[in-house]
């Protein structure tokens, strides 16, 4: 099947890659000339586990290009997966979207049966404004083609974000036509019947269980995205507010949220206290929901106080460095960790970044280190007095705190005595919660985590 997909960040890229790699021929259209730079040289523009690997083996399947009418027209199946921004009011940005329809729908051809599928994350009702973007367009060029617009939202994780575009555990279509619906089941069915040979850095997960194919209206697959979402920042949230109950009571959250996570109603994931969430999604997606609800004049006060509470979180840790330190005027502090998560170099509403800027607010001189996102920080925190150390080693040198913000492996692995001897008064702020408090303090620090 010959695809063509708009858009080549972390959702497009993963989506085409592994489309080629079920042997479809995909061509994949970006504007960006220094992204389209490195993929035409086999060079991921992204960190992703997996990625270029993938690239190599479906070389002679994927092409990258920023010629619309190239990737458009000799399409049978036609995918969107550019980004939605927020806007000031918390509002989804489909600008991109809404630009990516009409690009398309110029390059349609007569007679031709297309199914444009919407993977980016987009308010309720968009695949409506969609069709009709491109039916006016259609009119106007005076081309009769028919086009089955389809919702087909993603669930990737940065950092996993293959495994789970080749591993899902569902897979939602929301579309009007059985058309639409029929042609994306044959595009995903080596997916939904794990029939392909699994990549050897990219194994079929042990006990994996095949998907689900969930077939339903636009609106309710353009919500589900939003909910799924929304509902993992409650639970990361309600534990990090049960993290400040514990501290109160002397009580240890890690041991709390074990003993949840064994619920098997609950679940383990995404019960870890510390910092809080960011990234590209879960801030955005929690803020489209709330103006959504507000233009049907709707409450939903459990979402806005899991932005509320996440938003503390960020506060409640400088109050742990100015706890240890008193006045963090004029303090070193050593932030380790930029990225939103471990195993990507996607800084978008991190909250280390966002830890970073309210340090050098109280005056303190503040230094950095991650394993991978450096450059991408440099970016976010251009123009602000920083100090980047390339290892974190120098970090620690002379440094009055170090703030654990990113839960990245090499910083588990670190000689801690090490770090503490570099140190004059080592203090240790562990925001994700990844040392074990016995072992920083037999290592010399002073040690702080959250909710123990």
């Amino acid at each position: 099947m010959k695809i063509g997909v708009i858009g080549a960040g972390y959702v497009g890229l993963t989506t085409g890659l592994a489309l080629a790699y079920l042997g479809h021929d995909v061509v994949s259209v970006d504007n960006d000339e220094r992204k389209l730079g490195l993929l035409q040289q086999g060079q991921s523009p992204i960190h992703e586990f997996g990625m270029e690997d993938l690239m190599r083996l479906v070389s002679g399947r994927i092409a990258f290009t920023g010629d619309f009418h190239e990737t458009v027209s000799d399409a049978r199946v036609i995918v969107i997966a550019v980004g939605t921004p927020p806007k000031e009011n918390g509002e989804a940005d489909t600008q991109y979207v809404e630009s990516a329809a009409r690009h398309i729908a110029g390059h349609l051809e007569a007679g031709r049966e297309y199914v444009l599928i919407v993977k980016s994350t987009v308010p309720i009702g968009s695949n409506r404004r969609i069709d009709h973007l491109v039916t006016r367009e259609l009119e106007q060029r005076g081309v009769e083609a028919q086009v089955h617009i389809a919702s087909n939202p993603e669930f990737l994780r940065e950092g996993k974000a293959l495994l789970d575009m080749l591993y899902p555990d569902r897979i939602v279509v929301g579309a009007r036509r059985p058309e639409a619906v029929d042609t994306i089941y044959h595009m995903y069915k080596p997916l939904l019947e794990q029939t392909f040979a699994a990549p050897v850095f990219l194994p079929r997960p042990e006990g994996y269980k095949l998907p689900s194919l969930i077939t339903t209206d636009p609106t309710s697959a353009e919500i589900s995205k939003y909910g799924s979402n929304a509902f993992l920042a409650l639970k990361i949230s309600f534990i990090n507010e049960l993290a400040g109950l514990c501290e109160r009571v002397g009580a240890d959250v890690t041991q709390v949220s074990r003993v949840m996570g064994l619920d098997e109603r609950i679940g383990p994931q995404f019960l870890s206290a510390g910092l809080g969430w960011g990234g590209s999604c879960l801030p955005k997606d929690t803020a489209a929901l709330l103006a959504v609800a507000g233009e049907f004049s709707y409450e939903m006060p459990t979402i806005a106080a899991a932005r509320e509470v996440n938003e503390r979180q960020r506060r409640h840790i400088v109050e742990k460095l100015q706890a240890s330190l008193k006045v963090l005027r004029g303090q070193v502090i050593g932030v380790m960790g930029l990225s939103f998560k471990p195993n990507t170099d996607d800084v978008r509403s991190s909250a280390a970044i966002d830890l970073v800027r309210r340090l050098l607010e109280t005056g303190a001189h503040v230094r950095v280190h991650d394993p991978v996102a450096m450059d991408t920080a440099r970016a976010q925190l251009d123009g602000l007095n920083l100090e980047y150390c390339e290892d974190p080693y120098v970090l620690a040198k002379g440094a009055d705190a170090l703030l654990l913000a990113t839960e990245w492996p090499q910083y588990a692995a670190l000689d801690l005595a090490c770090l503490a001897g570099q140190m004059p008064r080592p203090v240790l702020v562990d925001a994700r919660n990844l040392y074990k408090p016995e072992e920083a303090s037999a290592a010399g620090f002073e040690y702080t985590g959250v909710g123990r």
